[in-house]
């Protein structure tokens, strides 16, 4: 790819290369990632020991909006004070070290992506924030929990990684109590049929999963999830990436040491272009949502039984 041209693909067939769970996690795996943090964070003469919240929001606060809409869109679930919470694909950790730190919610985050963990361990110890939440490996498609173990799953800019949707509902359905509440926030497919690569969560269109929001929330309901919250928020994300693309601009003749590159690479030097111009031309669209488990409407074809070590 060159730096002046950026690739078109049409994502939104129905069909997509063949694509496994090992090639969405190459995709966000980025050797010596602990390392490079840690070397950007002194650079920028940060204290490792005492680093605040708002010292990693350019690496781990990256979801359209950043922690002002986390923050909103936590408070609407009306949480009580320390519940149980799992942040499906935590990434390094930004959402489960606010939903920990801010909010007293006793915090799991789940990732894919081992090299995600290490950093998210990294960053939490940093954040002195160790004791109040835990991170593991894994996938949402199977998820290491036994039924009725959280009170909320936070759901952020994942979905378009996942093929199988259904599986992941069923999983996060399964680990929710009665009555606990499914958060997401999430990058939905718009009616304009091309997308603009590299984005956030996808350098190809091998390992988009974008689906219509009509869609998504058909295969919640008969999972047996009620919605209680409903927002398009696409305006607003068009405004939101309108302003990272000309901080992006800015910081490419001025390279600031604490970035998403250090998450993403190269890549990461378009997401503000190519998530402005996918936004605004109705590529995509961003939802916000909360939905209740709701014990009499579970589908019958599906019936929870793990038993795991609960938290």
């Amino acid at each position: 790819m060159s730096s002046e041209k950026c690739r078109v693909d049409k994502v939104f067939s129905t069909t997509h290369a063949p694509c496994s769970s090992s090639s969405v996690k190459d995709h966000y795996n980025s050797e010596n990632l602990t390392r490079n943090i840690k070397t950007a964070l002194i650079k920028a003469g940060k204290s490792l020991s005492n680093l605040e919240l708002k010292d990693l929001a350019p690496i781990d606060q990256l979801h359209t909006g950043g922690i002002m809409t986390s923050m909103e869109l936590i408070k609407k679930a009306n949480l009580s004070c320390e519940a149980k919470v799992l942040d499906a694909g935590c990434g390094i950790g930004g959402s489960s070290r606010l939903l920990a730190g801010q909010f007293k919610f006793k915090v799991t985050g789940i990732d894919i992506a081992d090299k995600f963990i290490e950093a998210a361990n990294f960053l939490t110890k940093c954040t002195r924030l160790e004791d109040k939440l835990v991170f593991r490996q894994g996938s949402v498609l199977d998820l290491p929990f036994s039924d009725n173990t959280f009170d909320a799953v936070l759901c952020q800019h994942i979905l378009m990684n996942i093929e199988d949707k259904s599986t992941a509902f069923k999983e996060f359905y399964r680990v929710l109590k009665n009555d606990g509440k499914l958060i997401l926030h999430e990058i939905t497919r718009g009616k304009n049929d091309s997308l603009l690569f590299p984005v956030p969560w996808a350098g190809k269109a091998s390992i988009s999963f974008l689906e219509s929001w009509d869609t998504i929330s058909t295969l919640l309901e008969k999972q047996g999830f009620e919605t209680r919250f409903h927002f398009n928020g696409t305006e607003h994300a068009c405004s939101w990436w309108e302003k990272v693309k000309a901080v992006s601009k800015k910081a490419s003749h001025t390279p600031r040491p604490i970035g998403p590159g250090l998450v993403f690479g190269n890549n990461a030097k378009y997401f503000g272009k190519n998530m402005h111009a996918n936004f605004k031309n109705n590529s995509i669209c961003l939802v916000e949502a909360i939905l209740k488990k709701n014990r009499a409407g579970i589908h019958k074809s599906y019936q929870p039984s793990r038993v795991l070590t609960a938290i």
